[in-house]
């Protein structure tokens, strides 16, 4: 008979066995259920509440945008070739046209464009950006951390001549208003 009972280590023994898979049991369980919720909540089925709005209409009458014009546009011209005096000439026919003109020299950047040229500009010149590129047709157009807004006019090897632009006026682009 006393094969038949159990000493009590072996009891102890036991117990503790089973605690540990009701242990590892719980965590394994925990963690799946995280897992469960984290691919939930990425997907967006759970967590996310309301749905925020992306844009909000405003009713607004449209405005019309002022035209750029030459004389709003400073422009520094800079030579990469070794003509002499081709920067001179340019701003001068730029001056001709309307532009301010500020800096004529040789490329500060001591740059060699192959191309037409370069129309180099910061974030806040984009406008006259435009204006300037279609005198300069073919010309690559760079895009600097400056904050002003000049504009770089800089003469490559294969400028010949400026474009000069058709004397029909553009007329003022409104931005479209939302329904009401």
């Amino acid at each position: 008979m006393q094969y038949l009972q159990e000493s009590g280590a072996a009891i102890h023994r036991r117990h503790r066995r089973q605690r540990a898979v009701i242990t590892l049991t719980i965590v394994t369980l925990l963690m799946f259920g995280t897992f469960v919720y984290a691919a939930a909540y990425v997907q967006g089925w759970v967590g996310t509440g309301a749905p925020q709005p992306v844009a909000t209409a405003t009713c607004q009458k449209a405005t019309p945008t002022k035209p750029v014009t030459p004389g709003s546009v400073t422009i520094n011209v800079y030579n990469t070739t070794a003509r002499s005096g081709l920067a001179a000439t340019v701003a001068k026919s730029l001056r001709n046209q309307g532009f301010k003109v500020g800096a004529v020299d040789n490329d500060p950047l001591g740059t060699s464009i192959q191309g037409v040229g370069e129309i180099r500009h910061g974030p806040a010149g984009n406008p006259g950006t435009l204006l300037a590129a279609t005198r300069l047709p073919g010309a690559r157009i760079v895009q600097d951390n400056r904050t002003d807004v000049t504009v770089d006019v800089v003469l490559g090897n294969k400028f010949t001549a400026l474009s000069t632009p058709s004397t029909v006026a553009r007329p003022s682009v409104a931005k479209p208003a939302p329904r009401c």
